[in-house]
């Protein structure tokens, strides 16, 4: 559903509008559980004093949120009893509180508060932060589950790309993975999305992965297994990545020895604030750091590169997996993440959609 009519709710000094916008999927996009042509999205703006912050809620069907629950929690908040956008920590600590779960939508006012924030300092995030744009790793590009000619096609298009990123988990992992190497000789990181369930066997394609330039490998095993993830990390080649085993901040210390690193993204763990205390602390216990994305727009994409210099691994690519973006923010020349100097979170609106 793509409503033309933005959802205004005023709030003492601050006003939230929020509008629905579906997201077209240029490749059918498969991986190893369900396949899809489009997501869900709510855009969001937060106003105060004249200044607009924007924000987005992506809700790919696995979250298990929609339009519909993220336009019912954005209709919860209210922020009347804040005087100031500075008031980052209590904000974001109410609107936390108000349901459980719901973490794109929390995500949406995050976003759009950080990007007022920036604009109010005149400064982009990763300047507020003390972050160098020039140490965000290269972003890797998606390759989805596909026939070999079509996966063919996705890498002669992704031929910028200094990495690629290989959606696995199926019975055609190998022809996959050869398909790829027929082609290009880039190093890859593949992602099983939970798709292996036998530790023993999982190994056995960690080593045949290894060997063609598999450079990580991310959530190979089922979330529920932790002693078989515990044990296949133990013994890999290459380093596991938790994604679906990692959500919040709350989650990170216990997965230590479990997993040689975490994949963070924004609307995992309700944006921008908490990712970046889930990068620090991965750090702190000297684990590997992936920022990650859902399909997003460059608004939801641009604030999640904000904190990119952090990280060991960026897959900072939904915004160009789609065919209807409407924003202009971090765009990505020769495989790498070129953040605008612009306030905020770096993002203009289309004209075209205002």
């Amino acid at each position: 559903m793509n409503d033309t009519t933005w959802i205004t709710k005023k709030m003492g000094k601050f006003t939230l509008r929020c509008r629905p916008y579906t997201l077209s999927m240029r490749h059918v996009f498969t991986v190893a559980s369900f396949s899809r042509t489009s997501t869900p999205v709510i855009l969001t703006e937060l106003e105060y004093e004249g200044i607009i912050g924007y924000g987005e809620a992506s809700m790919p069907p696995y979250l298990g949120e929609s339009q519909e629950s993220v336009l019912a929690f954005l209709n919860k908040v209210d922020l009347s009893p804040f005087q100031s956008p500075f008031e980052t920590a209590a904000i974001l600590a109410y609107v936390d509180a108000l349901a459980a779960n719901n973490t794109a939508a929390k995500a949406a006012v995050d976003i759009a508060l950080h990007d007022l924030l920036g604009k109010i300092m005149q400064q982009p995030f990763y300047k507020i932060w003390g972050l160098n744009p020039a140490q965000i790793p290269p972003t890797s590009y998606t390759i989805g589950i596909d026939t070999e000619a079509v996966i063919r096609q996705k890498v002669a298009e992704a031929s910028q790309f200094k990495i690629l990123k290989v959606k696995l988990g199926l019975s055609t992992d190998k022809m996959i993975i050869d398909t790829i190497r027929s082609v290009t000789d880039v190093p890859l990181c593949a992602d099983v999305n939970q798709g292996w369930k036998n530790k023993e066997e999982a190994l056995e394609m960690t080593h045949w992965l290894a060997e063609r330039n598999v450079v990580f490998l991310e959530q190979p095993m089922p979330k529920e297994q932790l002693d078989d993830m515990a044990w296949l990390t133990e013994h890999s080649p290459i380093p596991t990545i938790a994604d679906e085993g990692c959500q919040r901040y709350s989650d990170v210390a216990a997965l230590k020895g479990l997993y040689s690193g975490i994949n963070i993204k924004l609307m995992k763990c309700t944006g921008m604030r908490e990712a970046k205390k889930m990068a620090e602390l991965a750090r702190a216990l000297d684990m590997k750091v992936m920022l990650g994305c859902m399909t997003e727009t460059s608004c939801a994409i641009s604030a999640a590169a904000q904190l990119a210099p952090l990280v060991d691994w960026a897959d900072l690519d939904g915004a160009l997996l789609i065919a209807n973006d409407i924003y202009d923010g971090m765009r990505v020349e020769h495989g790498l993440c070129q953040l605008p100097d612009r306030p905020g979170i770096g993002v203009h609106l289309s004209a075209s959609f205002s």
